[in-house]
C-alpha cells in the first residue's frame, strides 16, 4: 500500500490550493466541526473545568443564526484562583529540564498540526476566515511552538558561559531564569497564532500562563487549552479564563500576582497597559498594536505585481490585520494604470461564505466593524473619490452576516484621517506623489510603525526605501503581500514607534528571550 502524498504546507504567503486532497480533508475538518457547533466550555483553572453561573454566545460573523459555543463567563474570582494556582506550578514546571519542557510543547504542536482541519474549520465559523486564512492560522500556531524550541535550543536553554579573564580557577556564565506567571491577552483577528506564540515563549522559560482570548474568538483560546491538556502540559501551567475586558482583563492588568504581561490589540488599550501595568516595579510589558501601513510604488514598478500585493494585503481576511496595507503611495505618472489594476482585482474578488472553496473574501467580524466600514466610506465619499466598493453586501444568507465589498478610494489630503486611522475593514486608500522623497515621507508621518513594503525596479529605490522607512516588517516586490504575511522564522514580525514597546519582534530568535531575566554567575574553585 502507498501512502498518500503529504498535504501542501499553508502559510499566509500561499498564493493558491488547488490540491484536491487539501480541499477534501478540509471538507472533512468542516463537518467535524460542524458537530461541534452550539457546544458548551468552561475555563480551565489548574487543570480543572471551572464552569460559571453566567455564559456567553460565541455567534458566526458568516450567519449570525450560527452560535458556534456557549463559553462560561469568567469573574475576578476566576482570575485570583487561576493566578494561584498557576504560582503554584510554575516552581515544579521552573525546576523540569528545558529539554522535557520542550519535548511536552513539540507534542502541542504535533497535536495541533493534527487537528489543523478541525481547527482551521472551527475558526473559520468563530471569525470568518478563509480556507487558506484559516488553515494558515492554525499551523503558524503549531509554527511558533517549533520555531522557537529551535531558537531555545541554537541558545542551550540560555545558558552561557562569559570570560574568566585567564583565571582558570573562576567560571562565570550568563544564565536567563524565567519570571514567574504571564498574563496573554489575546486578539480575535488571530486567535490561534497571538494565543499560542506568546504562551509557548513564556512556558518554554519555565514561566506559567494565564490566557484571556479576545470574548469573540473564545472557543480558539479553548481548542488550544484541549492541546495542551492532551500533550501533557503539567496541570496550572496554562490556564484560560475566558470573560469581557472590564472584569477578566482588568483583574490580570490589576493583580500583583501577575509577572509579566503580553497584550496584542489596539493602540489605546495598549498603551493604557503599559503606562498602568508596572506598579512597585518594573515588568516586562510586552504590548503588540496596530499598524497603518503604507505601500510605496515607483514609476518603475511591475503595476501588475503591485497592484496584486496590494489586493492581498489591503483586503486578506477583511483588512482584519495589523499589518493590512490600508494606503498606498504612488508615483504619478503610474498613478491613474495602478488605481485601473487596483479596481480590476478589487471587483474580482469573491465574497461570500468563507467556508466554500470558490470564496476568497469572508465577513468582517460584527456591526461595529461594519459601521467603521461605512464610517470610511462616507467620509471618502464626501472628502475624496470611491474608486470601487463602499457598500454593505445584502440579500439572502448576506443578511444574516457582516460582508462588505473591497474598496478602494482616493482623491484625498495627504493628511486625512483616512490615511492615518487604523480600521480594519477592507478598505484601502491611494495617495499620489512626485516622488519617493515625498513617499517616504508622507508614510513615516504617522503614529505607527509595523509594516511596510514597496515596488520598484531600480535597486537604488529599494536601497532608500529600506534605509528610511520607519516599521519593523519590510517587503520589496512581493506578490504575495505588500505588506503582510510573515512566517516564524523566516520573517520576524513586530513593529516600531506606537505599534510596539520592546523592539523585538515575535516569530523570531530575539522573542523567547523576552520572557526570562538575566543572572550572571561567578563561581570561584
Amino acid at each position: 500500500m502507498v501512502d498518500p502524498a503529504p498535504l501542501p504546507k499553508i502559510t499566509y504567503a500561499t498564493l493558491r490550493a488547488d490540491n484536491a486532497d487539501l480541499h477534501s480533508a478540509y471538507d472533512a475538518g468542516i463537518e467535524q466541526a460542524r458537530s461541534r457547533l452550539g457546544d458548551g466550555y468552561e475555563n480551565l483553572i489548574g487543570g480543572a473545568p471551572r464552569g460559571a453561573d453566567e455564559h456567553f454566545e460565541i455567534r458566526s460573523p458568516i450567519d449570525t443564526d450560527i452560535v458556534v459555543a456557549v463559553v462560561a463567563r469568567g469573574t475576578r474570582q476566576d482570575v485570583r484562583d487561576a493566578i494561584a494556582a498557576a504560582r503554584a506550578a510554575q516552581p515544579a514546571w521552573r525546576a523540569t529540564p528545558w529539554r522535557e519542557r520542550l519535548a511536552i510543547l513539540r507534542r502541542v504542536a504535533d497535536l495541533i498540526s493534527e487537528r489543523q482541519m478541525e481547527y482551521g474549520a472551527l475558526v473559520a465559523h468563530e471569525v470568518g476566515k478563509s480556507r487558506l486564512e484559516a488553515l494558515g492560522e492554525v499551523e503558524e500556531a503549531a509554527d511558533l511552538i517549533r520555531y522557537y524550541g529551535e531558537v531555545f535550543e541554537r541558545n542551550d536553554g540560555y545558558e552561557h558561559p562569559m570570560d574568566n579573564l585567564g583565571d582558570p580557577s573562576v567560571r562565570t556564565r550568563s544564565v536567563l531564569r524565567p519570571y514567574g506567571l504571564f498574563a496573554v491577552i489575546s486578539p480575535f483577528n488571530f486567535p490561534m497564532a497571538l494565543a499560542m506564540g506568546p504562551a509557548a515563549g513564556a512556558i518554554m522559560g519555565g514561566n506559567t500562563v494565564i490566557l484571556k482570548p479576545a470574548t469573540a474568538a473564545s472557543l480558539s483560546g479553548l481548542l488550544l487549552a484541549e492541546a495542551i491538556r492532551d500533550a501533557g502540559v503539567p496541570d496550572g501551567v496554562f490556564n484560560i479564563v475566558c470573560g469581557p475586558g472590564d472584569t477578566v482583563g482588568a483583574e490580570l492588568q490589576e493583580n500583583d500576582g501577575i509577572d509579566g504581561i503580553v497584550f496584542t490589540g489596539s493602540y489605546e488599550v495598549g498603551m493604557g497597559i503599559f503606562r498602568s501595568f508596572s506598579r512597585r516595579y518594573p515588568k516586562p510589558t510586552i504590548i503588540e498594536m496596530g499598524g497603518k501601513n503604507p505601500a510605496i510604488v515607483c514609476a518603475s514598478a511591475d503595476l501588475e505585481e503591485a497592484a496584486e500585493g496590494i489586493m492581498r494585503s489591503a483586503f486578506g481576511f477583511g483588512g482584519q490585520k495589523c499589518s493590512a496595507n490600508s494606503r498606498v503611495y504612488v508615483e504619478r505618472p503610474v498613478h491613474d494604470e495602478l488605481v485601473r489594476l487596483l479596481v480590476e482585482k478589487a471587483e474580482g474578488v469573491v465574497v461570500g461564505d468563507p467556508l466554500q472553496r470558490e470564496t476568497w473574501l469572508g465577513p468582517i467580524i460584527d456591526a461595529k466593524a461594519v459601521a467603521r466600514f461605512e464610517a470610511a466610506v462616507a467620509d471618502a465619499r464626501r472628502d475624496g473619490r470611491v474608486f470601487t466598493g463602499g457598500e454593505r453586501i445584502a440579500g439572502g444568507a448576506f443578511d444574516r452576516g457582516f460582508y462588505v465589498e473591497p474598496t478602494v478610494v482616493g482623491q484625498l489630503p495627504a493628511g486625512h484621517r483616512l490615511f492615518q486611522d487604523e480600521l480594519f475593514v477592507p478598505f484601502t486608500a491611494v495617495h499620489a506623489v512626485d516622488s519617493l522623497d515625498e513617499a517616504l515621507g508622507l508614510a513615516n508621518d504617522s503614529l505607527y510603525g509595523l509594516t511596510a513594503g514597496v515596488y520598484t525596479g531600480r535597486p537604488e529605490e529599494v536601497e532608500e526605501f529600506l534605509d528610511r522607512i520607519h516599521a519593523g516588517v519590510l517587503y520589496v516586490n512581493r506578490r504575495a503581500g505588500a505588506t503582510t504575511g510573515a512566517w516564524p522564522g523566516v520573517q520576524p514580525f513586530g513593529g516600531w514607534k506606537g505599534s510596539g514597546s520592546t523592539g523585538k519582534s515575535g516569530l523570531s530568535l530575539y522573542y523567547p528571550s523576552q520572557f526570562m531575566r538575566e543572572q550572571s554567575h561567578t563561581i570561584v574553585d
